[in-house]
């Protein structure tokens, strides 16, 4: 697609025009131990993303139990974030839906409660054929103005999608934009689809928790969507690749990797317990129990891992918090 095609496609689409890059952290989903969203603590945790420096948020998606969620829940999230973050930073809605008219239907809603982007899973429901992925993300498009992040996981979380099918989809959907990539390897995914949906591609974001956010870089993705419980630490790792520092991004990202590794094993539950012990959330209560419980020994793991990273946990609470203007 010619570069001139490709800018007026997105006129009107991105505020300002300016693509999405950098760290897109995931705000928890933080219910009280009834089960019941505790929106004063999602509000927090939504502030603590743009406090400790992100460049955008993404809620509610997998890292903040979207299937445990109503469609009104859904939206609920939603428009917290589009409110507390007031155009601070921009906000990715997730309308991963179980039908192309579910997923629909919550995009145009999260578009007219005032999302910037949109991020959809192929359906949820069951296993879909490339055929029918194709039907969902075209259908999705068509119905939407606002850009949309293909998210392209490995089961069982998600549905991996056969990379002529994203190209396809990145050339003829103008409102599909950019590409969530977090397939194992994928490293060779993200280079792929850069090389070959050229300009018809605004960006790829890795995810996994940014465990291999240097060669993503490196491969010119233009960021990453990890849970937000160290967002002060991803920030740090980013600000030092986009300074060119390679070597201090290294030395970042080698201490980060014990508490990635740490929370690969126990999802939302580890993302929950550190913010919690970081003061942002009350309760780690899940509405679906942990997939692992900790023991005491993770416990103490945990406690070892998060003084070890204590210097780049730059955020710290305060009374009185106040969203950065973009």
């Amino acid at each position: 697609m010619a570069a001139s095609s490709r800018a007026s496609r997105g006129k009107g689409a991105l505020r300002g025009g300016k693509p999405f890059r950098g760290v897109y952290t995931i705000p928890v989903t933080p219910f009280d131990d009834s089960g019941a969203i505790d929106f004063p603590g999602l509000r927090r945790c939504i502030e603590f993303c743009v406090e400790a420096g992100a460049h955008g948020i993404v809620l509610p998606v997998n890292a903040s139990e979207f299937f445990t969620l109503s469609d009104t829940e859904r939206l609920a999230v939603i428009k917290a974030g589009v409110e507390t973050t007031a155009g601070a930073i921009p906000v990715v809605a997730g309308v991963s839906g179980v039908s192309p008219q579910h997923s629909l239907e919550l995009a145009r809603q999260a578009q007219e409660l005032g999302a910037d982007a949109l991020i959809a899973l192929p359906p949820t429901s069951r296993a879909a054929s490339p055929v029918q992925i194709e039907e969902y993300f075209r259908m999705l498009g068509a119905g939407v103005e606002i850009p949309i992040f293909i998210q392209n996981h490995d089961p069982p979380a998600g549905t991996k999608i056969a990379l002529d099918v994203m190209i396809r989809l990145l050339r003829d959907v103008p409102s599909i934009q950019y590409v969530k990539e977090e397939t194992m390897p994928p490293g060779p995914t993200i280079t792929a689809i850069l090389k070959q949906a050229g300009d018809a591609c605004r960006g790829v974001m890795g995810g996994m928790g940014g465990r291999y956010l240097i060669d993503e870089y490196r491969r010119g993705a233009c960021g990453t969507m990890p849970g937000c419980h160290i967002t002060d630490a991803h920030v740090a790792l980013w600000t030092a690749l986009e300074s060119g520092d390679s070597k201090a991004a290294r030395s970042i990202h080698t201490r980060m990797l014990p508490s990635l590794i740490f929370e690969a094993a126990y999802g939302v539950a580890a993302y929950k317990e550190v913010l919690r012990r970081r003061g942002v959330i009350a309760s780690g209560h899940m509405r679906i129990p942990a997939r692992r419980s900790f023991d005491a020994y993770d416990l103490q793991e945990l406690n070892e891992l998060m003084a070890g990273m204590a210097d780049l946990l730059t955020w710290k609470p305060r009374k009185t918090r106040a969203p950065r203007r973009r």
